[in-house]
């Protein structure tokens, strides 16, 4: 079973009984488990290796961007039965709060119903929203403690205090250029930046409420769900934005669609 790209047609084609050689998905697995983040993480969906970027990325749009997933049945199916094979995995009635990030993408909230079906009546939803640009902040402290306070073999410190005040002032400097974008610039620019680790508050709670109760709840099951991961970047920032809270729940994350090898860049 497979989903395969109609290059006539340049459609997708979902075929839920026979294999084929030039399937870009596999229908047949029973879903995918690797350790990244941190944390323990599934994936519905894994592309063959022979797929290529274009098709791929094609793919995901038409995953993420149909908007009628009602009347896409292949496309409903595909969902469900990731679902279906997560809940044999780690039995959905055992989670008490569901979080994902907010998205244009209709996925995640049908994904959210159809986990319904399995959840206790009181799992929590909680939304994590795009923050406003002139709240990113950078983690001073630990940029110091990890970074600029190495010391050397010889126990000299690797950095001088001059040193150690221009690398603050060049990262205070990129703080005010990133308070004047707009969200999806700053993503892109400090995606692969070697600070990305240290810039701060890219998410927020959707309301106040929904922070104070994550805040109180302690020691429950956490399902973290996201449509499509393939840098990781989202995910990362939903966990962080968790940790800050507490770190007393056992959080364990789940995306649709994945590859091995993106998500091992995440460990």
């Amino acid at each position: 079973m497979g989903v395969s790209f109609d290059e006539t047609e340049k459609r997708f084609v979902f075929d839920f009984e026979h294999d084929g050689a030039d399937d870009i998905v596999s229908l047949t697995g029973n879903g995918y488990q690797v350790k990244a983040f941190g944390k323990c993480f599934y994936y519905g969906y894994e592309f063959s290796e022979q797929v290529e970027s274009s098709v791929r990325t094609a793919f995901i749009k038409y995953v993420k961007f149909t908007n009628d997933l009602q009347n896409t049945p292949n496309l409903t199916d595909f969902i469900k039965n990731a679902i279906d094979n997560l809940h044999k995995k780690i039995n959905l009635y055992n989670y008490d709060i569901v979080v994902m990030p907010e998205s244009s993408s209709k996925v995640n909230q049908y994904m959210l119903r159809y986990i319904y079906r399995f959840a206790q009546p009181t799992l929590y939803k909680m939304t994590l929203v795009k923050a406003l640009p002139s709240n990113i902040s950078f983690d001073m402290k630990a940029y110091e403690k990890q970074y600029l306070d190495d010391i050397l073999e010889n126990g000299m410190p690797r950095y001088s205090p001059a040193a150690k005040e221009q690398a603050k002032g060049s990262i205070n400097a990129m703080l005010e250029m990133i308070h004047q974008k707009d969200y999806f610039t700053i993503a892109k620019d400090v995606k692969k930046s070697r600070l990305r680790p240290y810039i701060m508050i890219f998410l927020r709670f959707e309301s106040e409420e929904e922070r104070e109760l994550c805040s109180m709840i302690r020691q429950q099951n956490v399902l973290v769900i996201d449509d499509v991961t393939t840098s990781g970047s989202t995910l990362n920032e939903v966990l962080r934005t968790l940790r800050i809270l507490n770190e007393d729940n056992e959080i364990t994350i789940f995306s649709l669609i994945g590859r091995n090898d993106l998500m091992a860049e995440s460990m």
